[in-house]
């Protein structure tokens, strides 16, 4: 399919593709051309240029012009932590905590993560990708083209594989790009409380080579956090996952500091996510590293945190990046405009540094910023024309308000 986009009123996050990442202050730059004009052919971007420069076209025979007079262009959305393949809500617990209750006691009685488990064993492989498709066809007219999914409900070597089976499926369902991370240290199962070593054990022995053998994940995700894996433990389970082939991530600094980013940067994961307890020391671990911090601005609100020290990570030169943490739990939502508008009121980051975050940032947390998160010739094809909007910056403004017109996946209109 030849499409072309004429008249634009912004083309935003335009480069020449050698960007992998943006950094401290640079990520309040944001590159965009006014009055511009893309041309997209067989699925990738193939020039783009400003309408006083438009070469014109000889041969308009299956081509499909857009008209974007008053509207913007972007790269769509790369969400780089989800937990969307889930079975069922838990609005309950949702309810106990405007009662008062704590994320931790309501784990304690056996809600959270268990409970999210207790209800994925006991439902079907096409249960479960019919209700993730419907998560990623929502998530997809919102803006967003590529997202990364977490197993992590399963906590048993069968569920574990089915929610990885499932997400492998959804790659052929799917025109979003997706990435799948093994998260089997998400919680420490009922009746392995008195001996979680077993239970590592199992992670290491049993399930990795398993997920391995299938080639079912490209990242292993640990949930270091006081009363789940300590640093040490993290540690071990990363390292056993990058001797299968596995790149680390890790959950970090939720609901205290409890080691997270001192474990990805020693193990090299490509991110560290959540980070609202994260330390001055933190913060000068990753300035030597190249794990992508990434903020949950959803969970973070919806459970009540502090908010993470996004200023003083840009302002010591970090990159930051934004993912949604779609899940039944903590962030029932992927909507990764909201999560621009939550950044901007919570952590007090501009237009510019939310949409560079959710972006090109956050394609570079999914090993995808050389294909994806920018107009860059040559990159996939995977953008969004709003309505007429007066700037990129009313995108994050308008919280609550659906902006986005036309979505093009894969240089095809969805």
């Amino acid at each position: 399919m030849r499409i072309l986009i004429k008249n634009i009123k912004t083309l935003i996050q335009t480069d020449d593709g050698s960007r992998l990442k943006v950094s401290g202050k640079s990520m309040g730059h944001l590159p965009h051309l006014n009055n511009s004009w893309l041309a997209i052919d067989s699925g990738i971007i193939a020039d783009y240029g400003k309408m006083e420069d438009f070469p014109g076209i000889s041969d308009w025979n299956q081509l499909t012009v857009l008209d974007a007079t008053g509207k913007c262009v972007f790269p769509a959305w790369c969400d780089s932590h989800t937990h969307l393949v889930f079975a069922g809500s838990r609005e309950s617990e949702f309810e106990d905590r405007i009662k008062g209750l704590s994320y931790e006691e309501i784990a304690l009685r056996g809600g959270g993560i268990l409970n999210s488990a207790r209800k994925l064993q006991n439902t079907s492989e096409e249960e479960l990708t019919q209700g993730a498709l419907a998560r990623l066809n929502e998530i997809k007219s919102q803006g967003t083209g590529a997202v990364e999914i977490k197993s992590g409900y399963g906590l048993t070597l069968e569920s574990e594989l089915k929610m990885l089976r499932v997400i492998k499926r959804l790659k052929t369902l799917s025109p979003l790009t997706l990435k799948a991370t093994f998260l089997g240290a998400h919680a420490i199962p009922e009746e392995y409380k008195t001996s979680k070593k077993k239970y590592i054990d199992r992670i290491i022995h049993e399930m990795l080579p398993a997920v391995s053998k299938e080639k079912l994940a490209d990242y292993c995700d640990v949930f270091c956090e006081k009363n789940y894996f300590n640093k040490e433990e993290t540690i071990q389970i990363l390292e056993a996952g990058m001797k299968h082939g596995l790149k680390a991530k890790v959950h970090a600094e939720q609901m205290s500091n409890s080691g997270g980013i001192e474990a990805g940067v020693q193990c090299h994961a490509i991110s560290v996510d959540h980070l609202e307890y994260a330390s001055e020391q933190d913060i000068a671990l990753l300035n030597n590293s190249e794990t992508m911090p990434t903020i949950l601005p959803g969970a973070q609100l919806f459970l009540q945190l502090p908010p993470a020290p996004v200023r003083a990570m840009i302002d010591t030169g970090l990159p930051v990046a934004i993912a949604s943490d779609f899940n039944p739990g903590s962030s029932p939502t992927g909507n990764m405009n909201l999560m621009q508008s939550l950044s901007c009121i919570n952590y007090k980051m501009t237009p510019e540094e939310v949409i560079n975050a959710s972006t090109l940032n956050s394609a570079y947390a999914m090993d995808l910023s050389s294909s994806l998160g920018s107009i860059a010739i040559g990159k996939k094809a995977n953008v969004f024309i709003t309505k007429e909007i007066p700037s990129y910056s009313f995108l994050p403004y308008s919280f609550g308000s659906n902006l986005i017109e036309t979505v093009i996946l894969n240089g095809v209109i969805q």
